[in-house]
C-alpha cells in the first residue's frame, strides 16, 4: 500500500483530489491533514470521510508535532494547504505568510529527514508570474507576484525548489491556472456569482470586467497531478492550464444565461488594488508527459453551475448563517458600489 499525505484535503482542490485518488488508485491509502479553517470543511469529504483507505487528521501544517510526523510516514506528499484568496490577502496578509510559507517550511524540513519519500508535490499557482500582457508564461519565466497571496505562493514555490537543490528532496512544483468545479468556497468568483444570482442578489463585478483568466476544471487538475507524480522530474516546475481564456465580464454573462437571470444583476464595483489584468500559461512541458485538459469550458461551467443549483445544502449555511462570511462580504463589497 502506498501511503499518501494530502495537506489541505478538506479544501476545494484538495478534497476533489482525495476523491479522485481514492477512486483511481486502489493501492493508495490517503491521510488528509486539514486545519478546518473557514474554507476547509468536512462537508467537502462527504462520502469518503469514512472510506476504508482514508484517514482524516485535524491539524495545522505549521505545527511540526503533527505535520512532521505525518510526512515521515508518507511515500508521497501532495501539498495543497494554503490560504488562497487574493482579496483576503489584501485585507490581512499575515495568515498567508504563516500557512503558505512557514507551513511549507515545516513540511519540507520533515521531508528532508525522510529518505524514503518518493515525491513531494508543491502546489503553486499561475499568479506567481504576475500579470501577462501578451503570450503565455513558461516555467522558466521571472516570477513577479503582485499581491500578498501570490507572493506567499511564490515564496513557498522557491523554498520547495531550494530543498530539492540543497537537500535532494524529491520536489516537483505545479503552477495551475484558475480552477473551477464543485465544492469551491463561495468567496471565489464562480460560486459567488452563481449563489448570488440564484437568489437574485447582485453580482459584484470588479472594475470594467475585462480582466482575463484561464479556467481549468478541477478534475483536469487532479489528472495532471497524477501525471506529475508518476512521470515528473524532481526539481522541475510544470504549468497546468485549461486553455480556456475568458474575460470576467463574459464569464459573468455566461453564468447568468445558464441560470436564466438578467444581466441587470451585474453590479460593477471598484476594482481591487493591484488586480492582475491577464494570466496565461504555456503547458507544453506537461503535455510532453502525456497530459492535456479534457473538460470543455462550456460543459464544465454548465455542470458546475448545476452543482451549486442542486447542492444548496452545502453553501446556504455559509452565505446565510455564518456571521464571519457576512462580515467579510460587507467589508469587501459593501462600500465599493
Amino acid at each position: 500500500m502506498v501511503n499518501v499525505l494530502v495537506t489541505g484535503g478538506a479544501g476545494f482542490i484538495g478534497s476533489n483530489y482525495v476523491r479522485h485518488a481514492l477512486s483511481v488508485h486502489q493501492d493508495w491509502r490517503i491521510t488528509t491533514l486539514d486545519k478546518l479553517t473557514y474554507a476547509g470543511r468536512l462537508e467537502n469529504l462527504k462520502g469518503v470521510l469514512d472510506h476504508p483507505r482514508h484517514d482524516f487528521v485535524k491539524g495545522d501544517v505549521a505545527d511540526p508535532s503533527v505535520a512532521g510526523q505525518l510526512v515521515v510516514s508518507a511515500d508521497i506528499v501532495v501539498h495543497f494547504a494554503a490560504e488562497t484568496h487574493v482579496d483576503r490577502s489584501i485585507l490581512s496578509a499575515g495568515d498567508f505568510i504563516t500557512t503558505d510559507v512557514f507551513g511549507t517550511f515545516v513540511l519540507l524540513e520533515a521531508a528532508r529527514q525522510h529518505p524514503g519519500l518518493r515525491r513531494f508535490v508543491q502546489i503553486s499557482t499561475d499568479e506567481v508570474y504576475g500579470s501577462v500582457a501578451e503570450g503565455s508564461s513558461r516555467e522558466g519565466d521571472e516570477l513577479r507576484p503582485r499581491n500578498p497571496y501570490a507572493a506567499s505562493k511564490a515564496g513557498a514555490d522557491r523554498l520547495a525548489f531550494s530543498y530539492w537543490a540543497t537537500y535532494n528532496v524529491p520536489v516537483v512544483i505545479t503552477r495551475a491556472s484558475n480552477n473551477y468545479g464543485p465544492n469551491q468556497f463561495p468567496e471565489k468568483v464562480i460560486p459567488l456569482f452563481v449563489t448570488n444570482a440564484l437568489h437574485d442578489i447582485p453580482v459584484p463585478l470588479y472594475g470594467d470586467g475585462l480582466n482575463e483568466r484561464d479556467w481549468l476544471h478541477v478534475s483536469d487538475h487532479c489528472r495532471a497531478l497524477d501525471v506529475v507524480i508518476d512521470r515528473g522530474v524532481s526539481g522541475e516546475v510544470y504549468n497546468i492550464g485549461g486553455s480556456n481564456h475568458v474575460r470576467n465580464a463574459d464569464l459573468t454573462r455566461r453564468i447568468l444565461q445558464l441560470l436564466g437571470k438578467p444581466e441587470s444583476l451585474i453590479r460593477h464595483v471598484q476594482d481591487r488594488p493591484g488586480h492582475d489584468r491577464r494570466y496565461s500559461l504555456d503547458t507544453t512541458k506537461i503535455q510532453a508527459l502525456g497530459w492535456k485538459a479534457k473538460v470543455p469550458f462550456d460543459q464544465g461551467l454548465a455542470d458546475t453551475v448545476d452543482w451549486y443549483r442542486q447542492n444548496e445544502w452545502w453553501w446556504r449555511p455559509i452565505k446565510q448563517d455564518d456571521p464571519a462570511f457576512k462580515a467579510y462580504y460587507e467589508t469587501q463589497y459593501g462600500g465599493r458600489g
